[in-house]
């Protein structure tokens, strides 16, 4: 009996070293594997030295225990960052700037060496404080506004610049917004005010400008048609104006005879005008 539970205590023994063995072969088999995802770089430690040839996207090996992976994203990113600086005016102006950037992944290995992989706080952010404040000095608080897109386009300059040389490559920069003081901003809105309601007054100007360029245009025509209307009359239009007028006299004479009875009036109508003397003038001639 004791021989057999000896026998079955060495087998039990046995297992369970083969198992502890067979999970440390798995174990160490998965743990020399890795892959390196799209968009990502990997840097080999061994003892905590890097290696200096990045892994690219892929499966891999590496020794278990004596060789460690950090993954470095090599993908277009964004960083935002408030920074305070002052204007040519001396205007306190807090500017919100975003970055796109992505690091060289040939270079992935150096900036995990000499800076980290937090190196958007330790290089990015700095040089962004630095170019802000070179930059925004350039100007007034004004300006910054009217002349936005120069403000980005020298920011974005020197920010490639700079960063260039620390192997991170900056695509595109954004100027998200502006913030200045309650002073300066209650300043421009009264300026703006001030503007709006010049421009009323002088639209206002101009429309009882051209109002009156309008009435003198009218009576300037009207002024050249009776002059045009002067030249055309001559005097054989004022006698043949004459005569019409004489010949709308005699057909009314004609329409007083043809009407008349006969009979002389009782009251005689006085003044040089009067039908008497007319029909009189006329019997007598016929």
């Amino acid at each position: 009996m004791k021989n057999k539970e000896c026998i079955n205590n060495k087998k039990s023994i046995n297992y369970f070293f083969y198992g502890a063995v067979s999970f440390l072969l798995l174990s160490f088999i998965f743990m020399s594997f890795y892959t390196i995802d799209a968009g990502e770089r990997g840097i080999v430690l061994t003892f905590g030295n890097p290696n200096m040839i990045p892994k690219s996207e892929g499966l891999h090996f590496k020794i278990p225990l004596i060789q460690k992976v950090i993954k470095m994203d090599v993908k277009t990113l964004k960083y935002e960052a408030e920074l305070s600086a002052a204007s040519r005016d001396l205007q306190t102006v807090t500017t919100k700037i975003a970055i796109n950037y992505r690091i060289s992944p040939e270079s992935s290995p150096e900036i995990y060496k000499t800076i980290g992989t937090n190196y958007a706080d330790k290089i990015i952010y700095p040089t962004e404080q630095e170019v802000n404040k070179a930059t925004t000095s350039k100007f007034t608080a004004e300006e910054l506004i009217t002349k936005r897109e120069i403000v980005r386009e020298e920011m974005k300059g020197l920010l490639q610049e700079k960063l260039s040389s620390r192997n991170i490559i900056v695509e595109e920069v954004s100027i998200i917004n502006f913030d200045f003081s309650k002073t300066f901003n209650d300043a421009i809105e009264a300026k703006v005010t001030a503007e709006q309601q010049a421009l009323a007054a002088k639209n206002k100007l101009e429309q009882v400008r051209y109002e009156a360029e309008q009435t003198i245009a009218r009576a300037s025509a009207e002024a050249e048609a009776l002059r045009l209307k002067k030249q055309l009359i001559t005097p054989e239009l004022v006698q043949l104006s004459q005569i019409e007028v004489q010949s709308k006299s005699l057909d009314v004479q004609r329409e007083a005879i043809s009407k008349w009875d006969g009979q002389m009036p009782n009251t005689l109508l006085s003044g040089s005008n009067s039908i008497l003397p007319t029909l009189q003038i006329q019997q007598t001639t016929i």
